[in-house]
């Protein structure tokens, strides 16, 4: 039996899965691995490699449009589109380091099938806002595609928005569009130096809720900020709230200085240049501070969803009377939490608990295999989302080959 199928291009993608279909084996679908600990562990037969799928096939900067095999490495993506002037303005997240992996691995096919957004989404949106078109293998061993290489081009369901966060449950994703956008000329971020949690929402509320245009807002504990060398630098070992701001030249300058305005009731500001600016957000874009190597080994970290103003609240549902290393997003919407001494069900009573009061969704990202067998990786479901869940699984992929049980028990 072969237990790794490599296929060279979308015709080897679909034998492979026909010959699993044939033989009844279940697939494992994987790129260069950066996302495979996320998840349940793997219940397969075979592992489909589609990292053979590289390279760029269409990109028409003017068009703003980018067409690429599935299993083209990020790092390539990025760099084509950053000798153009442009990016992708989702700022897609690298979960190497997170896992004790190289950066810059990730694949296209990956970053979209796991709906990856960095801190930008607050005002670019989510990836799945940004994919255009697909070609893609069901599981029923057929190709099939759907959307196109124009923003305006979906007649009926979007199915582009069905494949994004879908974890490689519903179809092996072979080739991918996406839409580009000119890279601002500059950026800088204005810090507002050693807030609490709760007054630091407050001030990325009321810098959101301003005509700033701001593009990030996060905050770093005391105790995160200082395992980061330039937010050291900024904090002097304090909490550091940061508030990003990008564009032409002349336009930042202004908007720092009315950002400064807005938030200096808050506390001290400070302003971060550039090539810092950048540097800091690439880390809070890959959580760093959490990075494999830099907590304890098997201590569960968990991503958590919510209203931006109830980011606090909910970290301090979790953490009780102590406290729990973690990091904000997305002005307090993302919360990222790692949880020492989490014990068997990797912090979940606490957590899960948490989310039901302030509501949103929470996921164990990474934590070791027994524990995600034991523990619901992903949000769980009420009964009548779970039944539509699975009628849709069942529509793509009726023999459950592609990942089973990895989002979700028969999913």
């Amino acid at each position: 039996m072969t237990d790794l199928l490599k296929p060279r291009d979308g015709k080897d993608a679909e034998d492979a899965v026909r010959w699993a279909l044939a033989e009844g084996k279940a697939l494992e679908l994987i790129g260069h691995g950066t996302k495979r600990g996320i998840g349940r562990p793997a219940q397969t037969d075979v592992t489909l490699d589609l990292s053979g799928l590289s390279g760029v096939t269409l990109y028409e900067p003017e068009e703003l449009v980018l067409t690429a095999r599935a299993g083209t490495p990020m790092a390539e993506i990025e760099a084509l589109v950053a000798s153009k002037g442009q990016q992708l303005a989702f700022e897609p997240m690298d979960y190497g380091p997170l896992f004790g992996r190289a950066a810059g691995r990730g694949t296209l096919g990956g970053v979209l099938a796991a709906n990856v957004s960095g801190p930008r989404r607050i005002k670019a949106g989510a990836a799945r806002d940004h994919f255009l078109g697909f070609t893609a293998v069901s599981g029923r061993g057929e190709t099939f595609k759907s959307g196109g290489r124009v923003v305006k081009n979906v007649t009926g369901y979007d199915l582009c928005k069905l494949m994004a966060g879908s974890w490689g449950t519903l179809a092996a994703l072979t080739e991918v569009t996406i839409k580009t956008l000119p890279r601002p000329e500059t950026e800088a971020t204005v810090a507002v130096i050693g807030l609490t949690d709760a007054a630091a929402v407050q001030a990325m509320t009321a810098a959101m809720g301003s005509s700033c245009d701001v593009s990030g807002a996060a905050h770093l504990p005391a105790e995160v900020a200082g395992s980061l060398p330039l937010a050291v630098a900024a904090s002097a070992g304090r909490a550091l709230t940061l508030l990003r701001l990008e564009g032409v030249a002349p336009s930042v300058s202004h908007r720092q200085v009315a950002l400064t305005e807005i938030v200096k009731p808050f506390g001290e500001v400070g302003l971060i240049p550039e090539q810092a600016s950048q540097a800091l957000w690439r880390a809070i874009r890959d959580v760093l501070p959490f990075a494999a190597g830099r907590v304890e080994a098997g201590q569960p970290l968990w991503r958590v969803s919510t209203a931006p103003a109830r980011g606090a609240e909910l970290v301090s549902l979790v953490a009780g009377e102590g406290g729990v290393p973690c990091l904000y997003d997305w002005a307090g919407g993302l919360v990222w939490l790692s949880i020492p001494g989490a014990g068997d069900d990797a912090g979940a009573t606490a957590v899960r608990r948490a989310v039901a009061a302030c509501g949103g969704h929470a996921t164990l990202l990474r934590a070791p295999a027994a524990l995600r067998a034991a523990v619901e990786p992903f949000e769980p479901q009420d009964a009548a989302l779970a039944a539509l869940t699975k009628r849709v699984k069942e529509s793509f992929d009726p023999k459950g080959a592609f990942n089973p049980g990895r989002i979700w028990v028969g999913v």
